[in-house]
């Protein structure tokens, strides 16, 4: 097991730390000297997950998530006020005030902004989170509360989704090599109520702080190593173990400290990766836009109202300048392609997510003049096959911009989205699952066969961001798109192959970490060919051997056999909605939805029956309309109130159990006095002489019970046949009888009264 650097052991905040994490004595903590390497060419077997923010409990002042890595995960507060996480402060519209102009932005266009800078605090946390398919988990959110079961789930942007354990199920499932981001944003942490933060806003000190935790996780797992080297990297998993790489991910970057003087600092942290820019623009290079949170972020940076295009909104764009095609026309800066080539000297690799296409540009020929040093982004999407609203943001990522990383021999981290993609049809997997394993499936078949680039997951846990969406259940399954086709693909997902994989992944969708293979596993089950990513640990060590000079020669690759075909066209929500039935004018899938799932109208039910009122005003839930509806061993109670409620499908009644009708029962025949309120009975199940309370309960067809007198009796014979061979069926008041047969002399008033089978007619048995 590696241990922590020589500035770990002598810093304050790292002994609290490593106290807590009850790690070895400080005094231990030197690195011992590192073992032989393995000789490199031998291939490392697993998965590789290239965006991972492991820590960001400490980001934005700590005062963001609930639920720390380590220990026990605990029940959260449920966002109630004055709650402790998930929420920004009452006051940030006093943020506007910052910029003189503030005063002419409109936006009410834009929901967000909108909440955000106008009520804020408890209400605007709520918009945070929402998106088609969820409410959030910001803000208010009390059914979000208990950890496994209400959270994480795919929607999760405020709780915990890296934990230890999670981490070594990820681990344990085949992931063999992580790379953890260190992560801050100022806005986001200066947007949080002062109280719930941990320290003041300053985006380096959390990275510190988050670093300092990841050499403690080390020091105090044996199956985890942080990697300062390819040849480390490869040593570490042929032990069996996790190799975590470190990176940085923050916009104000080294602070307003000598940039040179930090990277050496932060490389010898052990931090091997970084991205020069992140949401906003910075020294080193301009960003590419994409959140409104962010454009706001950025437009209280510099006062900037851009009117070359509206990406904020309609004929506007705050923060940056962009130019006629919304692309944001700052590149690199002098210092960022500095400070690249000083990353290149060190042999670190240079992660371009976030950075604007100019910048992609400025980097590929700082690239080209280290001959083809390596590239790549660890968290993307690939522009052609995501859906319209999201291709057109600069943070996606186009084919040109692959093709320049294959070049480099870099490689791409596809982003395990909750987004709608267009169907990729080389793929011949059915897109009909908006946001789950089947659209991931489409954006990464199109990565193997149409550009052809090596990739690994670029999953961003605890990114801010939303997950792969599940296939199946109540949480969100297939809602990428609108609610009445999320209602009929998640019950196509029913009827066709695969099924569930029979994990937490069915119905949570890809909530945390641990849940990796279960993405992997669902993917391939779908019929995409998985080995690029099942050996992705070892297209990522080798690239990181690539940045060594002696292993470049020149271009990697030429790129030339990049295929954009096969994309269908992308047919907007709007348009999709219009193929679906409406009541009170909204859109609405037929009988999608079986008994007891939510429901808004009737006709969504296969029963025909939904407890919705006021036109879906209240949601409801599908009953039962008919015992039809409830299978073979229920029925519909829909006779009288009671509890359960009407309507809901019920156990049919055992035999012996008062009942209304002969559907109730599990014999299918009720009956009783008059057939009115009688008990459940099985026809003809009773012979003579045992207890019964209905005529046709016994096989005799006769019971002596009497609604007036005496409601259960037993079975009575009614004819001979019902008697022994020595009996006869008595009359009078031995009427319904079994009497023995009578002897010679005795009184008779029939044959079959007698022994001898003759009644003489002195009324005597012969």
């Amino acid at each position: 097991m590696s241990r922590p650097l020589p500035w770990f052991r002598w810093s304050p905040l790292a002994l609290t730390l490593a106290a807590s994490l009850s790690c070895a004595p400080i005094e231990d903590l030197e690195p011992p000297p590192r073992p032989a390497t393995q000789k490199q060419g031998v291939d490392v077997p697993g998965f590789a997950e290239l965006h991972h923010h492991m820590f960001a409990e400490e980001a934005f002042g700590g005062g963001w998530f609930h639920g720390g890595v380590n220990g026990t995960l605990d029940t959260c507060d449920g966002g109630w006020p004055e709650s402790d996480h998930a929420r920004v402060r009452m006051d940030l519209s006093g943020l506007l005030n910052l910029c003189p102009n503030a005063g002419g932005v409109d936006l009410s266009g834009v929901p967000v902004l909108s909440q955000l800078f106008g009520v804020a605090g408890a209400v605007g946390s709520e918009f945070i989170g929402k998106i088609e398919g969820t409410e959030g988990d910001t803000g208010l959110h009390m059914g979000r509360r208990q950890p496994g079961s209400e959270w994480p789930r795919w929607d999760t942007i405020a709780h915990q989704q890296s934990w230890g354990g999670w981490l070594k199920q990820a681990h344990d499932g085949g992931m063999s090599l992580v790379v953890v981001s260190a992560v801050s944003n100022g806005f986001l942490c200066e947007a949080l109520p002062p109280q719930n933060r941990k320290r003041a806003c300053d985006e380096m000190m959390d990275v510190e702080v988050q670093l300092q935790m990841a050499h403690a996780f080390d020091a105090a797992n044996d199956w985890v190593e942080i990697a300062l080297s390819p040849a480390d990297a490869r040593r570490i998993i042929s032990q069996g173990k996790l190799a975590m790489v470190l990176s940085i991910e923050t916009s104000k970057l080294f602070g307003t400290k000598d940039w040179r003087a930090e990277l050496n600092r932060f490389h010898a942290l052990g931090v091997r990766t970084l991205q020069p820019v992140h949401q906003l623009d910075n020294r080193f290079g301009g960003a590419a836009p994409h959140n409104a949170i962010f454009q706001a972020a950025q437009f209280l940076e510099n006062c900037h109202i851009d009117t070359d295009c509206g990406i904020t909104a309609a004929g506007f764009t705050l923060g940056f300048d962009v130019d006629a095609q919304c692309r944001n026309v700052k590149g690199l800066t002098a210092d960022g392609q500095q400070l690249l080539q000083a990353m290149m000297d060190k042999g670190m690799l240079i992660d371009l997510a976030h950075l604007s296409e100019k910048g992609v540009r400025d980097a590929y020929a700082v690239s080209q003049t280290n001959r083809y040093y390596p590239l790549f982004i660890s968290h993307g999407h690939f522009r052609e096959v995501m859906n319209g609203k999201l291709a057109g943001n600069e943070k996606t990522t186009p084919a040109w911009v692959v093709q320049l990383l294959r070049r480099t021999g870099g490689m791409f981290g596809l982003r395990t989205a909750h987004d709608e993609t267009r169907t990729y049809t080389p793929a011949n997997i059915a897109n009909d699952c908006q946001g789950s394993s089947r659209s991931f499936a489409q954006a990464y078949e199109f990565g193997r066969q149409g550009l052809k680039v090596p990739m690994a997951f670029g999953a961003d846990f605890n990114g801010f961001i939303q997950q792969t969406r599940p296939r199946f259940g109540p949480n969100g399954a297939c809602s990428a798109g609108f609610q009445a086709e999320a209602d009929a693909q998640a019950h196509q997902q029913e009827l066709e192959a695969p099924g569930r994989l029979g994990t937490p992944f069915d119905e949570q969708g890809l909530a945390h970490v641990g849940l990796l293979p279960d993405l992997l596993r669902d993917v391939r089950n779908l019929g995409a060919d998985t080995t690029p990513l099942d050996r992705s640990a070892e297209v990522f060590i080798r690239m990181w051997e690539r940045t060594a000079s002696s292993a470049r020669t020149g271009m990697a690759d030429p790129a030339l056999d990049v295929d954009t075909s096969g994309i269908a066209p992308w047919v907007p929500p709007d348009e999709r909605e219009k193929a679906y039935p409406t009541v009170c004018g909204k859109a609405y899938a037929p009988d999608s939805k079986t008994l007891n799932q939510g429901c808004r109208f009737d006709d969504e039910c296969q029963s025909e029956q939904c407890t919705s009122v006021l036109c879906a005003t209240f949601d409801g839930r599908c009953v039962c309309n008919d015992d039809g509806d409830c299978g073979a061993s229920r029925y519909c109670q829909n006779d009288i109130p009671g509890n359960p409620s009407d309507n809901d499908c019920v156990d049919r009644k055992t035999d012996g159990t008062s009942c209304s009708r002969d559907g109730q029962c599990l014999s299918g025949a009720c009956g009783g006095c008059f057939n009115a309120v009688g008990w459940c009975y099985t026809p003809r199940s009773k012979a003579y002489g045992q207890t019964c309370k209905s005529d046709r309960e016994c096989t005799t067809d006769r019971c002596s019970a009497d609604c007036y007198v005496n409601p259960t009796g037993s079975c009575l014979c009614d004819s001979d046949s019902h008697c022994g061979t020595n009996q006869f069926c008595g009359w009078g008041l031995n009427s319904g009888k079994c009497i023995n047969k009578r002897g010679r002399g005795a009184v008779c008033s029939s044959d079959r009264e007698c022994a001898s089978g003759t009644c003489r007619w002195s009324f005597t048995c012969k």
